[in-house]
């Protein structure tokens, strides 16, 4: 009731304010029109120096020691009875049981429960493909050219989209990438996100954080645009298109690289910022021997793929995969669905992870993004049936540090090494039981979620009065 009479109070005060200057206009007669065109021209902006940065605060840290629990760092280790010190938004230090912990004030009880680093998505469409799913709020793919490098996905992504809570919430998710779709062979510029409620995407932005490039080869974008009667309309086709576009955007890299003049161009912007390195590289591709084409690909032309998402067969090619450096971020056992999935196998990820190539586990869904720590231990599970002796702390590395190099930010998040951002999941048992559920998640220190205080529970503004808001059942 009172934000509708501020609002009231606001509408009603503007006509107020528009005839008061339009009384003084009459009363004190017009300025000289060479005073006010240098008025206007002092007042113009300089543009800025970046565009659309972050504009990300933390959330008031407070310092916080769990003792006793079972840690999983992140990086392949595991502690037993031991402990976290977070203080001033980062870890501080972790201990084992034969040292001693800091005496701190608020100290949490952790006997019986695990902590693990922040769980981080590497492939989510949450914010550009929000809940509820309707047609209004489709803005993952711009589907108008096989190529559109220029569009970001940021600018797609809606903040009140419910599903980012619900991935904090029940998946422990602090940080996850937003990409455009896969219906073009470029898609656009993919952000990385931090997962706090904030009013806009900048609010959100990982401080940091490189951006990615998505791409996809295979059956989509040949689909999407045959349909329209148009290049590319076969897998022979993906690869003219991508090249020939590559190929412009070395001409433009060099003359940017010449000091001249030059025309800006949004797409070639992001394209030469691919072949600098500063840009990385997320291919949607399915088929392993694709995906070596697109490795071919990307040697042509000087640069790395990141990550191959989806990656179904990735199995066969692990040797490949490690000797580009590429990471496969895939399902436990989603296959079938389309014929480029058809012989996915739910081994794939502990047979990336055994052939000592970067495996990561992904969602690509909202749902899923609530439990990919149950996705890891599917895909961990599958490889021990298959007699691959892999820990509990690899699998656990699938869904926190190996994402965050893919992305670009394992340097401040990923594990709990001393000096990264404290983002933490305290969990009611091991994660990689189905029984597990989130207790507590922290980011950058901040106690963002705590499963028995309903009050720290976060709710978008668009759920507000609406049956269910805040549901994390």
């Amino acid at each position: 009731m009172r934000l509708s009479r501020f609002r009231w109070a606001a509408v009603m005060a503007l006509p107020l304010g528009l005839m008061a200057c339009a009384a003084g206009a009459d009363e004190g007669g017009a300025k000289s029109a060479s005073s006010e065109a240098a008025k206007t021209k002092a007042a113009k902006a300089k543009p800025a120096k970046v565009a659309f940065p972050s504009t990300y605060k933390a959330y008031p840290a407070q310092e916080t020691v769990i003792i006793p629990v079972t840690i999983f760092d992140g990086a392949g280790g595991r502690i037993d009875n031991g402990w976290v010190h977070m203080a001033d938004g980062k870890i501080k230090e972790v201990g084992g049981p034969t040292s001693m912990p800091p005496d701190v004030g608020n100290t949490i009880n952790g006997a019986g429960k695990y902590v693990t680093p922040g769980i981080i998505d590497i492939h989510s469409h949450l914010g550009d493909y929000p809940s509820p799913s309707v047609a209004a709020h489709s803005d993952g793919n711009e589907a108008t050219s096989p190529t559109t490098p220029e569009v970001w996905a940021e600018h797609s992504v809606w903040p009140q989209d419910p599903g980012f809570s619900r991935a904090l919430a029940n998946g422990g998710i602090t940080s996850l990438q937003i990409l455009p779709g896969s219906a073009n062979l470029m898609g656009g510029r993919a952000v990385t996100l931090k997962n706090v409620y904030a009013r806009t995407v900048q609010g959100m932005k990982f401080p940091g954080a490189p951006y990615g490039f998505k791409m996809a080869c295979g059956e989509n974008p040949k689909r999407v645009y045959g349909r329209k009667g148009r290049m590319p309309s076969t897998r022979m086709g993906n690869l003219a298109v991508n090249r020939q576009t590559w190929i412009k955007a070395q001409d433009y890299r060099k003359k940017r690289n010449s000091g001249k003049s030059f025309k800006r161009d949004l797409g070639m912007e992001t394209l030469a910022g691919v072949l600098d390195g500063d840009i990385l590289v997320h291919n949607h591709c399915y088929r392993a021997d694709e995906m070596a084409q697109v490795m071919g690909m990307a040697d042509e032309f000087g640069y790395k793929v990141s990550a191959f998402h989806h990656a179904v067969e990735s199995y066969k090619i692990g040797d490949l995969l490690k000797a580009h450096g590429a990471c496969s971020a895939m399902w436990a056992d989603w296959w079938g669905f389309k014929m480029e999935a058809y012989d996915a196998i739910p081994e794939n990820a502990a047979m990336v992870q055994n052939s000592g190539a970067c495996t990561i586990i992904h969602s690509d869904d909202k749902n899923q993004i609530q439990r990919l720590n149950q996705e890891a231990a599917k895909a961990l599970a599958d490889g021990r049936r298959m007699g691959l002796e892999i820990s509990d702390a690899t699998a656990i590395q699938w869904i926190t540090l190996n994402p965050a190099k893919a992305m670009g930010i394992d340097k401040m998040t990923g594990s709990l090494k001393a000096g990264k951002m404290a983002d933490v999941v305290l969990w009611n048992g091991n994660p990689l039981s189905v029984y597990s559920r989130p207790d507590k998640v922290w980011i950058d220190g901040a106690l963002m979620f705590d499963a028995a205080d309903p009050k720290r529970r976060p709710v978008s503004d668009f759920e507000l009065g609406q049956p269910g808001e805040g549901d994390v059942k």
